[in-house]
């Protein structure tokens, strides 16, 4: 016996509603819509001192500490050399375009051309505690 289309109707409604709420939370509150921008940063990234190992360091902890300052990871030449220390003002230059704050980086992510977009990332960071 299948769903009823009346039920089927009534689930896409409730999703539908939920998806809205998620939307309006996110453009209420900038670090949930960082956290859903920052889905494509998670492959590389985890947000916890513990996640494992990735192609990229953790960011728990991130606005505050020192570029090129997590034991475990092997950093690149120029990153180790840039000496910056993660601001709002850096990772806002960092998430436009990481090659142009640090030549020969070796991240390969292009960069996010929308401000709004890096200040909602930026303001999901500040969460990430250590």
């Amino acid at each position: 016996m299948g769903i009823s289309r009346l039920k089927l109707a009534a689930v896409a409604l409730g999703a539908m509603a939920g998806l809205g709420a998620v939307q309006a939370q996110a453009q209420a509150d900038p670090a949930v819509r960082g956290k859903l921008l920052f889905l494509q940063c998670a492959a590389c990234h985890a947000v916890t001192a513990n996640g494992g190992a990735k192609v990229g360091p953790h960011l728990a902890g991130i606005v505050g500490r020192k570029s090129a300052s997590v034991a475990s990871y092997k950093y690149s030449p120029a990153m180790t050399k840039a000496g910056i220390t993660w601001t709002e003002a850096s990772l806002d230059q960092w998430l436009t375009g990481p090659a142009k704050l640090v030549p020969g980086t070796t991240m390969l992510f292009p960069g996010l051309p929308k401000a709004e977009d890096r200040k909602a990332v930026i303001a999901y960071l500040k969460t990430v505690k250590p």
